[in-house]
């Protein structure tokens, strides 16, 4: 450790500690790479704001130049502009990860992160067509230009709603998983019953053939490629249609409660630790979860009366909820 650098960001936080990405790949203490970290990876300075705002802004007018690059007459009429705006945001977003990588002090960490193969991805595919030789090959450009739609993926890092989705998906990842699971088991008894009840001559050639019609029925798709004939097999198709309608209405119910539950529990994504710039803390906590280090006061947010106001408020049967926040009142001053 370098007598600049703090003990923070010498060791690498433990597996499961700490949940911010920052921290994980290490900032710098000082000079020109913490600086450009600064604009890079946060978002509360003008700087890092104006920054995020101009890399959401290329990312989608790349997209959409892959888009226009798709449609034949357009690619036709403006094929160099295409091009050249094409290998514009290549080397744009090519600066961008190399700059990501030489500002964190642990580079590989962030290159074999999630974020950090999708921005490899956005620029890998306009270097490997100058690898491909010959004109009769042309097809595979195509093919590997296709992945350059991966830059999309970019925004989830700047929207702080796709964060709580993804950790609403997480929370409930078992409950749909389960549900999951008795729907497939479901599907699979219906499907077998209307083979044996419509059979080969009505189209139902094979189990998997009826388990197939038995999903696009449950899902409310419908192609219309296999239809009941029978009475009893016109029955089974209806209830599987009114089922359908339930099973939907479902995962629905479990991610909007996983959400709420986070909203409730008081979990401010941009309350950061001033000595170690973690997120994620919670209202009330007064030390930073991963470095131990004393928290501002958190900003002061309008109650909804009923609501709780405090993690573990609601006495409900999730572990860990805890008694109200709000002691009883005591006995009156005399």
């Amino acid at each position: 450790m370098t007598p600049t650098e703090s003990p923070s960001h010498a060791t690498p936080a433990p597996a499961g500690v700490s949940a911010d990405p920052h921290q994980r790949y290490g900032k710098p203490a000082g000079g020109w790479r913490a600086g450009l970290y600064a604009v890079i990876f946060e978002s509360d300075t003008h700087a890092g704001r104006v920054f995020d705002l101009a890399l959401i802004g290329a990312i989608l007018l790349s997209v959409l130049v892959v888009v226009l690059s798709s449609m034949a007459p357009v690619a036709r009429e403006h094929g160099t502009m295409l091009t050249a705006a094409e290998w514009f945001f290549t080397l744009l977003f090519t600066v961008e990860y190399v700059g990501r990588l030489l500002c964190v002090q642990r580079p590989l960490r962030y290159a074999r992160s999630f974020f950090g193969v999708i921005d490899l991805l956005a620029v890998l595919p306009s270097y490997l067509s100058l690898l491909v030789p010959g004109a009769h090959v042309l097809l595979d450009i195509r093919i590997l230009r296709l992945l350059r739609m991966f830059r999309i993926l970019k925004l989830t890092l700047y929207i702080q709603e796709y964060s709580m989705l993804g950790r609403a998906l997480m929370a409930s990842r078992r409950k749909i998983l389960v549900f999951l699971s008795v729907v497939m088991m479901v599907v699979f008894l219906l499907g077998t019953v209307m083979y044996v009840v419509e059979g080969p001559r009505h189209g139902y050639t094979s189990i998997p053939t009826a388990v197939y019609w038995a999903i696009s029925t449950v899902t409310t798709v419908g192609f219309g490629d296999l239809v009941p004939k029978t009475d009893l097999g016109r029955t089974v198709a209806s209830l599987m249609m009114l089922l359908g309608w339930g099973i939907l209405a479902v995962p629905t119910g479990i991610i909007s409660s996983e959400i709420t539950y986070q909203r409730s529990a008081g979990y401010a994504p941009l309350r950061r630790c001033p000595a170690c710039r973690s997120e994620g803390h919670e209202l009330l906590a007064r030390f930073c979860k991963d470095c131990g280090g004393a928290l501002p006061p958190a900003p002061v947010a309008p109650v909804v009366p009923g609501t709780p106001t405090a993690p573990g408020s609601t006495g409900g049967d999730r572990p860990g909820a805890g008694p109200a926040a709000t002691p009883p009142p005591g006995p009156p001053r005399l």
